[in-house]
């Protein structure tokens, strides 16, 4: 090629550093070796899973997959109860089936009893939980971030939590009366101490560095309060509103069944101490089939979403849901 050729070339295309080298006399360096196929495929699916979002499950599979394994359950629990009513033959009155459930649950569809009492105790149950709540997050607020207050106040809280509901019975009905009044006082001093108990719990575990960035960005102790660790301490606080919820249900039950008559409207207790009296095992049966399904439904349909959406807001919890 012609010298002016040549010059031209290397004009248009100047030398990448390996070429001067080589051109210099410098030792060319050896290739990095690369990584074997299993590690590039790992890095591959790291980036994959960092970067990609995971697709969001639909609705109805995680709905089917937190209600059908309780369908299940109860289905075979139903069908080794027949089978022992059959191969066993119990006496009836001792020993109802599940036939005789049913019919005593159509029966007290038609005559109304079973609606009043699920809508009295259900209302009953909401309204006293929701006071209950107002009631004890300012509570535990004040006792979590009061350290004097909490150790004062803190075994008292501890001890009304562990003493069972029904206690306050015979001392609300003196105070009180057969009245609605008693049924929300003890449901509240059953709730109460829960609620409280879970958001100090919650408070606890709040990471302080979250409390001096509050206070950088000026926050008073109120607004601190409010707006970083009762936010922060959500988990604890969740868990606290479940186990009130459930001290309050329990409540419910032990206040209507013992407390009866009066201005008391019938509710699930009521149902379940009139089967009592009368000697009706399967109203009885009934009344607690009915305790027992609120129950779970209120978990599935109210505090399992909520812990849900909460874990993976948090990302606890995989976006599809898989829980």
């Amino acid at each position: 090629m012609p010298p002016e050729l040549v010059r031209d070339a290397l004009a248009e295309e100047p030398l990448t550093a390996e070429e001067r080298r080589t051109a210099a006399g410098a030792p060319t360096p050896s290739p990095v070796p690369s990584p074997p196929s299993e590690l590039r495929a790992l890095e591959a699916g790291l980036d994959r899973l960092q970067t990609a979002p995971a697709e969001r499950e639909p609705w109805w599979r995680r709905t089917a997959r937190g209600i059908l394994p309780p369908i299940v359950l109860l289905l075979v629990l139903l069908v080794a109860w027949q089978a022992y009513t059959v191969l066993a033959q119990p006496r009836p009155d001792l020993y109802p089936g599940p036939l005789d459930v049913v019919a005593s649950i159509g029966s007290a569809w038609e005559s109304g009893r079973l609606q009043l009492a699920v809508g009295t105790s259900l209302e009953r149950g909401a309204v006293g939980f929701l006071v209950a709540v107002a009631i004890g997050t300012p509570i535990g607020l004040l006792l979590a971030e009061s350290r004097p207050l909490q150790r004062a106040f803190g075994p008292f809280v501890s001890g009304l939590q562990v003493l069972p509901s029904v206690a306050w019975v015979p001392a609300a009905i003196i105070w009180f009366g057969l009245s609605d009044a008693t049924v929300y006082f003890v449901i509240l001093m059953g709730a109460v101490p829960s609620i409280v108990n879970g958001l100090v719990a919650g408070v606890r575990q709040v990471p302080p560095q979250l409390r001096r960035v509050g206070r950088v960005l000026g926050a008073n102790r109120a607004e601190l309060a409010a707006l970083v660790v009762l936010p922060a301490a959500l988990p604890g606080y969740l868990a606290g509103l479940k186990q009130g919820w459930a001290f309050s249900w329990r409540s419910l039950m032990a206040a209507e069944i013992i407390a009866t008559g009066g201005s008391i409207g019938f509710g699930l207790g009521a149902l379940l101490d009139q089967g009592r009296q009368l000697a009706d095992l399967p109203t009885v049966f009934v009344a607690i089939l009915a305790i027992l399904f609120i129950g779970i439904l209120v978990e599935l349909a109210v505090f399992a979403p909520l812990e849900r959406a909460l874990l993976r807001r948090r990302g606890l919890l995989p976006s599809g849901g898989a829980r």
